[in-house]
C-alpha cells in the first residue's frame, strides 16, 4: 500500500470527531467507551472472520489486554488532572514511548527528522489544547495531578505497546484485519463486562444508539482497518506521530460544530502541529518515490 501515512491520518481523523459524536450520549465516560470498544472489537472481530484464529498468538493476546487497560488508564488519568493535561500527556507521550519501543525492542532506530517532528508536534498539541479552558484538574480530584499524570503516562505506553505488537505481527505477514480483529476482539471481550456494571439503559434513547454505533464502527472498527493498513508501509513510530492529528480535527470540529472559539496559543500550536505532521510524513513519501525510480 503507497499511501500508508494517508491511511493513518485517516483514522486519526475519525478518531478526532468522537469526541463531537459522545456529547450526543448521556452515558458516563467510562460506559462510552466501553460501548464504543464493544461494539468495535465485535466488529473487527467479525471482518477478520476465519483469518481471526490464523493471526491469534501470545503477544497479540497481551496486546489486546493493553487495548482495554489504555482506556481505563485514560479516564482515570483525566479524572485527576483535567481532560487538556489528561489528553496531552496520553497522547504526547504515546509516541516517543512508540519510537523508544520500536527501537528497544525491534531495532528499528527512528531518525533525527522524525525526533524533531515529534518534539514539535507534542508541542504543538499541548498549546493548541492548552489554549482551552478546561485544562484544570477537578477540584478534590482523589489522588491529586501526579497519580493523573502516572496513569497518563502507562496509557502512553499501553497504546504504544499494542501499536509496536500491531506493526510487528503485519511486518512479519499476518493480515492487517485479522491482526485488528484480534487485538480489538480481545478488548471487547475484556470491556464487556464494565459495560455491563456500568449498565445499558441508556442505549434505549434513539440518538445515543446512532452515536455509540457511529463511535464504535465509524471511530473504532473503520478507524482502526485504517491504521492497520497504514502500518503496512509504514515505520509504527511515524504512524504514531502522524495519529496526533487526532486533537488537531476535534479542536477544528468544535469551532465548525460546537461555535468554539480557539484563542492564540490553540491556533499557534495548531499550525506547529500541522507543519510537524507534514515534515514526518516526508521521509515516507520520498523513500516510495526512490524506490519508484528504481529500473
Amino acid at each position: 500500500m503507497k499511501n500508508g501515512p494517508l491511511a493513518v491520518v485517516a483514522a486519526a481523523v475519525l478518531w478526532g470527531t468522537a469526541g463531537t459524536a459522545g456529547l450526543l450520549v448521556s452515558a458516563d465516560s467510562v460506559a462510552l467507551a466501553a460501548a464504543r470498544l464493544v461494539i468495535g472489537g465485535m466488529a473487527l472481530a467479525l471482518l477478520a472472520g476465519p483469518r481471526l484464529k490464523r493471526a491469534v498468538s501470545p503477544s497479540l493476546l497481551l496486546a489486546a489486554v493493553a487495548v482495554a487497560a489504555y482506556q481505563l488508564c485514560f479516564f482515570a488519568a483525566v479524572s485527576r488532572t483535567g481532560v487538556a493535561i489528561g489528553t496531552v500527556v496520553a497522547i504526547g507521550s504515546g509516541p516517543v514511548f512508540t519510537g523508544l519501543l520500536s527501537w528497544l525492542l525491534h531495532g528499528q532506530r527512528p531518525n533525527a527528522r522524525w525526533a524533531l517532528a515529534t518534539t514539535a508536534a507534542i508541542c504543538g498539541c499541548a498549546a493548541l489544547l492548552a489554549g482551552g479552558d478546561d485544562g484544570g484538574a477537578p477540584s478534590g480530584a482523589p489522588g491529586g495531578q501526579a497519580a493523573g499524570v502516572a496513569f497518563a503516562l502507562l496509557g502512553g505506553l499501553l497504546y504504544a505497546f499494542y501499536a509496536v505488537s500491531a506493526s510487528r505481527a503485519i511486518g512479519r505477514g499476518a493480515e492487517s484485519d485479522a491482526v485488528m480483529g484480534v487485538l480489538f476482539g480481545g478488548a471487547a471481550v475484556i470491556m464487556l463486562p464494565v459495560l455491563l456494571l456500568n449498565g445499558v439503559s441508556w442505549l434505549a434513547d434513539p440518538k445515543g444508539l446512532l452515536a455509540v454505533a457511529y463511535l464504535g464502527l465509524g471511530t473504532t472498527a473503520l478507524s482502526y482497518v485504517l491504521y492497520g493498513r497504514g502500518l503496512r508501509s509504514t515505520p509504527v513510530a511515524t504512524a504514531a506521530t502522524l495519529a496526533l492529528s487526532e486533537p488537531a480535527v476535534a479542536a477544528l470540529l468544535g469551532v465548525v460544530v460546537l461555535n468554539e472559539r480557539l484563542g492564540l496559543v490553540s491556533i499557534a500550536g495548531l499550525v506547529a502541529l500541522a507543519i510537524a505532521l507534514v515534515v514526518v510524513a516526508l521521509p515516507e513519501r520520498r523513500r516510495e518515490r526512490a524506490l519508484e525510480s528504481l529500473p
